[in-house]
């Protein structure tokens, strides 16, 4: 008769047992964040927890917020876009000098996200042309698109005629609900699936995780790092065509810190700045959490002029953020360096 035995344990095995680890979402810190800062916000001030007032907040985090999504897939790559910004100007620019000149506003609209997808694709080409970080590619880039614009629009408010046909866009959906803030979220949640349940998305991971391994596998890494720019681009120039419906012009300085909020929300909502991982839900969040704080200074009277030094300082925070989750990581695995480039 046959006996299956069982291999005897290894000397000293005896001390370590097998532990499952419950691993929570990505998302998991920015939403518990968010949760409390809006409870401490409405104990500060009972009038931020009004519907009216959140709905708001919804609303002004949408446009930021398309940026930041978009900002999930570059930062995935190891990539940076620091034209992000300028790209929503331009595209928004772009929409408004179509309507002025006659075109049909929902052609317009739709020649705005085609504008905004095609710099990115001009961006994409120049990094893999150049060879160089996006980074460095879209900082140049950055300035050159800007300057763009304000030739474009000769440095003035373009207010185009028909801009009500595109109050659809920022409107109100079902009486009380920012149109804005519907679209964001649904993308928010179509990207999340794209990111992590298609072809596509297992690609831009696994080429910001390891570059080298990914194009030994044959995944064509050129190829996807461009497609995440055009992506970038695209909404970006979505961004910049609602905007054109909900404010009905467009002004020199629109838009001048979206790609920094952008970072810095994909950077709280858990992407990281070290590629091979990314939270489009977290970037959602993260924004709505951007947005609370800016909105709630102003509750609570602190004077705008103070907006642009809390921005900075939520970026920095938020980079601090990132660079203390990374050396934790890596001291839980036992890595002894550390990449002072990420």
């Amino acid at each position: 008769m046959t006996r299956t035995e069982t291999a005897p344990p290894l000397a000293g095995s005896a001390t370590h047992q097998t532990r499952r680890s419950v691993r929570l979402p990505a998302e998991t810190g920015a939403a518990v964040a968010l949760a409390a800062l809006v409870a401490l916000l409405g104990w500060l001030s009972p009038s931020f927890l009004e519907p009216a007032n959140l709905l708001s907040v919804l609303g002004q985090a949408a446009l930021p917020g398309l940026l930041a999504i978009g900002m999930v897939f570059v930062l995935a790559t190891r990539e940076i876009d620091l034209s992000a910004g300028a790209v929503f100007h331009l595209a928004a620019t772009f929409t408004a000098l179509l309507m002025v000149a006659g075109v049909d506003p929902w052609l317009a609209a739709l020649a705005g996200v085609a504008a905004g997808a095609g710099l990115g694709l001009i961006n994409g080409l120049l990094v893999i042309a150049l060879r160089l970080p996006a980074l460095l590619v879209t900082l140049g880039t950055w300035w050159m698109i800007q300057g763009l614009s304000l030739v474009a629009g000769k440095g003035q408010t373009t207010a185009p005629p028909g801009a009500d046909v595109l109050a659809t866009l920022s409107g109100k959906a079902f009486v009380v609900v920012p149109a804005a803030g519907v679209i964001f979220v649904v993308l928010a949640l179509a990207l999340h699936v794209v990111l992590h349940r298609t072809r596509f998305g297992y690609r831009v991971q696994a080429v910001g995780s390891n570059p080298q391994a990914a194009a030994h596998a044959g995944i064509p890494t050129s190829k996807v790092r461009l497609l995440t720019l055009v992506l970038m681009g695209a909404m970006a120039g979505l961004a910049g065509v609602i905007h054109i419906g909900a404010q009905g012009a467009v002004a020199p300085g629109d838009g001048g810190t979206f790609a920094l909020l952008a970072i810095a929300a994909a950077i709280i909502g858990g992407t990281s700045l070290s590629g091979g991982n990314g939270s489009v839900i977290g970037a959602a969040i993260g924004m709505l959490i951007l947005q609370a704080i800016l909105s709630a200074m102003t509750l609570l009277g602190v004077d705008a002029i103070w907006a642009a030094f809390a921005t900075g300082a939520l970026v920095v925070l938020a980079l601090a953020a990132d660079r203390l989750v990374r050396l934790w990581r890596n001291r839980r695995a036992g890595h002894s360096g550390d990449n002072p480039l990420g």
